[in-house]
């Protein structure tokens, strides 16, 4: 069995979830390859591609949500959206790189390579497996324009939206979204915080922006910062953004209760120790949250899918989330003053959450491929 793994990095929840599952053929003495799809593009297209996306939602959040509204509006099955004439560009060169290397299994969280694939499938009739990982708590557009083998969705409760856009429900398969392995053997909260030298005595706030650092940050840690004491820490992980990570520096210089970190690869260290996290509502992140067990609250920096996301959560009591900045705080607050509410939170998250998807989006893999070698049918 030899895996390729295509994502594309136009956000770090979708590599995330990529690295989740190699991990998974990794540990089990399986090749899998990780590769950018964007990488087979011109250089020009690839750079235009994630320059645009980050724009977007960094800076024009009106254009971001216009876009999704419109995409939710001509796509469809029958009909190939300009997203995926875009993604065909490449495929030709993708494909070469495929058959070459001779990969019988194509796992892809973003939307981007399962166009491209789909392509293949229609142009060089491509028949090796091919699986597409929803990293949102909805189906967003286009989708279901991509031809797979099967689609791992985030929810049961999602059945019916996936399949109304047109996705065969037999080709639907819900097993959550991967998470690493770090995320189901977590450290304990007292030995993260006394690492990070958090007192007894004090609480921990911790803030997420999302890799490139999304949404209004600065006035919402204004209003944290405010609205807490001395007794309470507040952590801001600032992505790669180091505009939003230096002015907040500037502003904060003389505050050491309110600390500003680097993109990091521990983040579940500091998830272990903090009371309360307040993070932008991606599909992944979300979902590293309640693997980790730690009280959530979502904020509004994207409109789009990560609003269906925050939904998704708050209505099963998984979190809490608004789309007024002052209320989310004033929840979130009264979420660290409650213990009580913040241990019914984490019961939702363990009767809802799926940390194990990593493990079973593996083994559902690997068994549709001995199936496969051995001539079963697999419709």
């Amino acid at each position: 069995m030899k895996v390729l793994i295509l994502s594309t990095g136009t956000g770090e929840g979708h590599n995330s979830a990529a690295r989740a599952v190699k991990e998974q053929f990794d540990n089990h003495g399986i090749c899998a390859t990780l590769a950018d799809a964007l990488d087979f593009a011109s250089g020009h297209a690839a750079r235009y591609g994630r320059n645009l996306y980050i724009w977007s939602t960094v800076r024009a959040r009106k254009v971001f949500a216009g876009a999704y509204k419109a995409g939710c509006a001509i796509t469809s099955s029958r009909h190939k959206s300009p997203v995926y004439y875009a993604n065909a560009l490449y495929a030709d060169r993708l494909y070469r790189y495929i058959t070459e290397n001779a990969y019988d299994t194509i796992v892809m969280p973003h939307l981007f390579p399962a166009e491209a694939v789909t392509y293949m499938r229609r142009k060089h009739h491509l028949q090796i497996a091919s699986y597409f990982i929803a990293t949102d708590y909805t189906c967003i557009p286009f989708t279901e324009e991509t031809e797979m083998d099967y689609f791992f969705i985030p929810h049961e409760d999602l059945l019916e939206e996936f399949a109304g856009r047109g996705i065969p429900r037999q080709k639907l398969v819900p097993l959550g979204i991967p998470v690493s392995e770090k995320y189901m053997d977590m450290p304990s909260r007292q030995q993260c915080r006394e690492k990070l030298g958090i007192k007894a005595d004090q609480k921990c706030i911790l803030v997420m922006t999302g890799s490139m650092g999304f949404g209004r940050v600065e006035s919402l840690v204004a209003r944290l910062a405010e609205g807490t004491g001395e007794d309470t820490l507040l952590y801001v992980m600032g992505g790669t953004n180091e505009k939003l990570k230096s002015s907040l520096r500037e502003t904060y210089a003389c505050v050491d209760r309110v600390r500003v970190l680097d993109f990091t690869e521990r983040a579940q260290e500091y998830m272990a120790a903090a009371d309360v996290l307040f993070t932008k509502p991606g599909g992944l992140t979300s979902t590293e949250a309640v693997a980790a067990g730690i009280p959530l609250v979502h904020t509004n920096p994207i409109p789009g899918c990560e609003d269906r996301n925050a939904a998704f959560f708050a209505a099963r009591g998984m979190s809490l989330a608004d789309k007024d900045e002052r209320e989310i705080v004033r929840k979130g607050l009264g979420l660290l003053a409650d213990e009580s509410a913040r241990e019914q939170m984490r019961l939702c998250q363990r009767r809802y959450g799926k940390p194990d998807a990593a493990r079973k989006i593996y083994a559902f893999i690997v068994s549709r491929h001995h199936a496969a070698s051995q001539g079963d049918d697999l419709s």
